[in-house]
C-alpha cells in the first residue's frame, strides 16, 4: 500500500486547496480551474507544474491574492485558516442573509424563488454579465431552504435570550397576553425584561398556540412548559404582566392562581393601557346610549357594502376630506376616541346620509341632546387616547405608568370646578356646541357625577401611587428627604454615600432611571437590587399588542399553516442571529453525516 501524502499550507502559493475524502484520504483541487488531483500528486512539483502549464504562471499567486478567490465548497476549511471565504459558506452566507431579511419585512417564503431570484438572476445577466448570473444562480433560496433558514436562526436568537435570561442578576419580569388570529386560533404570546451589561433588555420569549381551551390552567401549563423545556427553573421570573383575557386577569383568576401557588411571591400585575373599558363601565344610562347609537351609525354605513360605497361617493362629491369611518373595536386602545372624534367632525354630513338613505336612526341621531352627549364622549376618549398613546413605548415601568395615571385623575376636580361654572374649556368639542345655559345645566351635572366615579373607579382598579414615602428614593436619590428613610434600614448608609457622589449625580442626570440603577450594581448593589426590583415589572402588554399586529401580517389566507414562532421571533426580536456560528455549526452536521 503506497504512503498517503499529507497538505501542507504552503501549497497554496500554487493556487490550490485540499479536500478530504471520506476516508481521510487528502487531495489537491486547483482554485483556478477546479481540476482534482490524485493523492500521490499532492507534492510541489506537480502541482507547481500544473500551474505553470495550465494557468501561465499567473502573477500575485500569494495568500492575499487568494482571499477573494471563491473556492469549491468542500475546501472551506484550509481556506479559512488564511482568512479565505470558501465558495460553500459565501452561498450560505448570502441564503441566511436573504432569509433573515424575508423574515424581518415580513414576506412569504416562496418570495425568494418566485421573484427576488428571478429578479436578481436578470439583473446580473443584463449587468454583470452570464458568469455572475451562474454564480447568483447556486444561492439557495427555494421555499423549504427559506423555511429552514429562519428556523434555524430563531433558534439561535432563543438561544441568545435563555442565556441572557440565566446571567440576569435580578429575576426577570414576564409580559403576557392572548389574542385570536384569523383560523380562530388562540395565540399566547411572551415577552421577557432582563438586565445585561447595565442597562434593562425587553425581548420576545414565545409564541404559542392555545391548542383546545383558552381556560387559565392551559395558560399556565404552556407558560409553564415552555421553561421547563429549556431547562429554566420557573422561580426566575419575578413578575408577570397580563392584559385583559378573562382567563388571566383578577386577584382570583384561575392563571394567577396557579402561578401565584407555584411562585408565592411573584409580581402580578395589570396592563394599565386599557383606562377606555373603565369609562364605558361608568357611563350614565344617556352617554352610554349615545355611544351603541354611534356603533348602530357606523354598522349601518361600514356593515354594508352598497351603503359603504354609497357614502364614499357622497363625500367625494361635496369634497369632505374624510370618506372612510373606522369600524369600533374592544380589543384596541385607541378605536373608541377615533370614531367618535371623526364622527363628531362629519356629524352634518353623516345625518345628510342617513336622511338620503331614509334610516330609521335619524331621529336618535340629530336629537340635540345626542350630539351634546357625542361632543363630550369624543373630548374624554380624546384625552384617554392621549393618556394611553403616553404610555405606549418600549421601557415603559409600573412606576412611571402609575405616576401618569395619578397626574391624569388629579385632573378631574380641576375640571369638575369649571364644569360646575359652565366652563368647558378641558372639553373643547362640547365647548363648541353649548349655546344656551339651559343645555349647560344639564349636561354639567351629567359630566360632575361621571368624573367622581370615573376618579373612584381609577383609584381602586389601577392602585394608583402606590410607592410609599420611604421608597420614594429609588426616583431621586438626591433630592429625596433621607429623613423618611428610618434610622435601621440597612441601606441607609449606602444611600447617604451615593448622595455624596458628584460623579454617580452627573450619571443620574444623563442617564434613565433604569439604566441608572444597572450601572451602580457593581458599587452599590443592595440599593440597585431594591431599586430595580420595583422598576423591573411591566407596565403594560404593549410589546404584544406590537407582535399581534405582526401577527396579521404572517396568518394569511395563503400562509394559514404556518408555524408561526419561529418568523414571528426573527421578524420583531432585537437580537441578530449569529451568522458564523450558524453557518459553521450547520458544516459540521454536514461532515458527520458523510
Amino acid at each position: 500500500m503506497s504512503k498517503k501524502r499529507k497538505w501542507d499550507d504552503d501549497y497554496v502559493r500554487y493556487w490550490f486547496t485540499c479536500t478530504t475524502e471520506v476516508d481521510g484520504t487528502q487531495r489537491p483541487q486547483c482554485v483556478l480551474c477546479n481540476s482534482v488531483f490524485s493523492n500521490a500528486d499532492l507534492r510541489p512539483s506537480k502541482l507547481s507544474d500544473h500551474f505553470n502549464r495550465q494557468h501561465g504562471g499567473i502573477a500575485g499567486h500569494d495568500v492575499n491574492s487568494l482571499k477573494h478567490m471563491p473556492t469549491p465548497s468542500d475546501q472551506s476549511e484550509t481556506l479559512k485558516a488564511f482568512g479565505v471565504a470558501s465558495h460553500e459558506d459565501t452561498l450560505l452566507q448570502a441564503s441566511y442573509q436573504f432569509a433573515y431579511l424575508c423574515a424581518k419585512e415580513k414576506n412569504p417564503h416562496t418570495i425568494a424563488e418566485k421573484l427576488v431570484k428571478p429578479c436578481a438572476l436578470e439583473i446580473a445577466q443584463i449587468v454583470l454579465g452570464p458568469d455572475a448570473q451562474k454564480k447568483l444562480q447556486q444561492v439557495p433560496l427555494s421555499d423549504d431552504v427559506i423555511h429552514s433558514r429562519i428556523d434555524e436562526m430563531s433558534q439561535d436568537i432563543l438561544q441568545q435570550v435563555l442565556e441572557d435570561i440565566k446571567a440576569s442578576p435580578l429575576k426577570v419580569g414576564i409580559q403576557l397576553a392572548e389574542t385570536t388570529d384569523m383560523e380562530d386560533c388562540s395565540q399566547l404570546m411572551a415577552f421577557v425584561r432582563y438586565i445585561k451589561e447595565r442597562e434593562i433588555i425587553e425581548e420576545f420569549l414565545f409564541c404559542e398556540p392555545l391548542q383546545l381551551s383558552m381556560k387559565g390552567i392551559d395558560v399556565f401549563n404552556l407558560f409553564r412548559d415552555f421553561f421547563l423545556k429549556h431547562k429554566i427553573a420557573l422561580d426566575v421570573c419575578g413578575s408577570v404582566c397580563t392584559d385583559g383575557a378573562s382567563s388571566m386577569l383578577g386577584e382570583n383568576s384561575e392563571f394567577v392562581a396557579y402561578v401565584k401557588k407555584e411562585l408565592p411571591h411573584i409580581v402580578i400585575t395589570h396592563c394599565l393601557l386599557n383606562p377606555h373599558a373603565l369609562v364605558i363601565k361608568t357611563l350614565p344610562t344617556k352617554l352610554r346610549d349615545a355611544l351603541f347609537t354611534v356603533v348602530r351609525v357606523i354598522n349601518f354605513i361600514k356593515g354594508r357594502a352598497p351603503n359603504h360605497r354609497l357614502f364614499q361617493a357622497f363625500f367625494e362629491e361635496i369634497g369632505i376630506e374624510y370618506s372612510i369611518l373606522l369600524f369600533h373595536t374592544e380589543m384596541r386602545w385607541l378605536s373608541r376616541g377615533q370614531i367618535l372624534t371623526h364622527i363628531f367632525e362629519m356629524y352634518e354630513e353623516i345625518n345628510q346620509f342617513l336622511h338620503h338613505k331614509s334610516s330609521n336612526l335619524v331621529d336618535g341621531f340629530e336629537n340635540k341632546e345626542f350630539k351634546i352627549h357625542l361632543a363630550y364622549l369624543a373630548d374624554l376618549f380624546k384625552h384617554l387616547n392621549e393618556l394611553s398613546a403616553s404610555m405606549q413605548r418600549t421601557g415603559m415601568n409600573t412606576v412611571s405608568a402609575r405616576e401618569k395615571l395619578s397626574a391624569f385623575v388629579r385632573k378631574f376636580p380641576f375640571w369638575q370646578k369649571r364644569i360646575e361654572k359652565r366652563n368647558f374649556t378641558n372639553f373643547p368639542f362640547l365647548e363648541e356646541i353649548i349655546v344656551s345655559d339651559n343645555e349647560g345645566i344639564f349636561i354639567a351635572a351629567e359630566i360632575t357625577l361621571h368624573l367622581q366615579q370615573l376618579s373612584n373607579f381609577f383609584h381602586g382598579y389601577f392602585s394608583i401611587g402606590d410607592l410609599d414615602e420611604a421608597s420614594k428614593w429609588i426616583l431621586d436619590p438626591f433630592l429625596f428627604n433621607i429623613d423618611f428613610v428610618d434610622d435601621s434600614y440597612l441601606m441607609k448608609n449606602d444611600l447617604a454615600e451615593l448622595r455624596a457622589s458628584g460623579q454617580i449625580l452627573m450619571e443620574f442626570e444623563t442617564m434613565k432611571l433604569e439604566d441608572f440603577w444597572c450601572a451602580q450594581f457593581t458599587v452599590f448593589p443592595n440599593l440597585a437590587k431594591t431599586a430595580l426590583e420595583i422598576l423591573m415589572p411591566f407596565a403594560t402588554t404593549y410589546l404584544c399588542e406590537l407582535g399581534f399586529s405582526s401577527l396579521l401580517h404572517f396568518r394569511t389566507k395563503s400562509r394559514s399553516c404556518l408555524n408561526l414562532s419561529d418568523d414571528i421571533r426573527v421578524a420583531i426580536s432585537k437580537k441578530v442571529p449569529r451568522f458564523s456560528d450558524i453557518i459553521e455549526q450547520k458544516q459540521q452536521l454536514q461532515q458527520k453525516s458523510l
